[in-house]
């Protein structure tokens, strides 16, 4: 008959491990409840309720809900601008960051100077990047229309123009892309060149050696970068804010900020701006939780979606 004592050791002997790890996770989990859960709770009941941040929430049922989905006038303007950054600022912004790496690789003189000059955009604050776009695209005199001009071709009205304001901003995020590309070069420097010489030994061509060795290899960053650019582009509003209040001639003037918000006609008015003005603007803090809950469950869908998407790319389905 054996003993059960090896037995019981190894019970003990585990136990003490994930207590171990447990109190080594407690100061992250900790924070993650503090800072997450229990606001993402509060925010949860709170659009349940009327309230205005200066007297108690007064519960009212679905009504936030109702009013968000039959009766507001302006967030499903603010919906499907962000929509629009989501489906267009992404994968432009994505597909340009990989392009650009995939030309640094094969840079053979002065590659680190091209690459500073490509990531040094990121390093900039956005309200200051924008600032400096708005100017570029004055109608008036600014140097891009001036240089349009010279060359006889038309001069657009960009940030002021309700056509031409968020592919203004596309251009923004194309012009800031380094923080992105840097990943994307990491990953392209990274992939195995014993798999490109194999490909070619079977006779792959360029697109061959793209499609097969180099989009399933640096797929989880493709993953990374989709995710993360969806989640930006959800919460779009410093770049649409500050562009809107600039191109208006209203910074600094005494209006408000929530006056401006959208400007030229709506056109960069975000689903985040709208959370905002609904939330501070008006103090209308019940109704803005009720957007916010919905921002959030849609955010959760899109990454669940995007993921689905971005495993296509995966060695295993590659290769299938």
């Amino acid at each position: 008959m054996t003993s059960p004592q090896p037995v019981l050791r190894l019970g003990a002997l585990e136990r003490g491990r994930r207590r171990a790890a447990l109190a080594m996770l407690s100061p992250t989990l900790a924070g993650l409840v503090v800072f997450f859960v229990l606001p993402l709770l509060a925010t949860i009941l709170l659009s349940f309720t009327r309230y205005n941040l200066l007297s108690p929430p007064q519960w009212i049922g679905l009504r936030n809900y109702q009013y968000l989905f039959t009766q507001d006038p302006k967030v499903w303007t603010s919906a499907g601008n962000t929509l629009w950054f989501v489906v267009v600022l992404v994968p432009v912004r994505v597909l340009t960051a990989m392009g650009v790496a995939a030309l640094l690789i094969r840079v053979r003189r002065g590659s680190g100077f091209w690459r500073t000059v490509f990531y040094l955009p990121a390093l900039v604050p956005p309200v200051a990047s924008v600032v400096a776009f708005v100017f570029l695209f004055t109608p008036g005199g600014g140097p891009v229309n001036t240089v349009l001009g010279a060359l006889g071709l038309p001069q657009p009205l960009w940030f002021n123009d309700p056509q031409l304001a968020k592919p203004s901003l596309v251009l923004l995020g194309i012009w800031v892309m380094g923080d992105v590309m840097v990943i994307f070069l990491a990953a392209l420097l990274d992939v195995p060149r014993e798999l490109y010489e194999a490909a070619e030994l079977d006779g792959a061509g360029p697109v061959a050696k793209t499609w097969y060795v180099t989009l399933p290899t640096i797929a989880p960053v493709i993953g990374f970068a989709a995710i993360t650019g969806v989640i930006a582009a959800l919460q779009y509003f410093t770049e649409a804010a500050v562009a809107s209040t600039v191109a208006s001639g209203k910074a600094g003037a005494g209006s408000s900020a929530t006056d401006v918000l959208g400007y030229p006609d709506n056109a960069l008015l975000t689903y985040a701006q709208w959370l905002y003005v609904r939330g501070f603007g008006s103090y209308q803090l019940g109704y803005a939780s009720a957007l916010a809950v919905l921002l959030f469950v849609v955010a959760a869908a899109a990454v669940t979606f995007t993921l689905r998407k971005v495993k296509a790319f995966s060695p295993e389905e590659a290769m299938s």
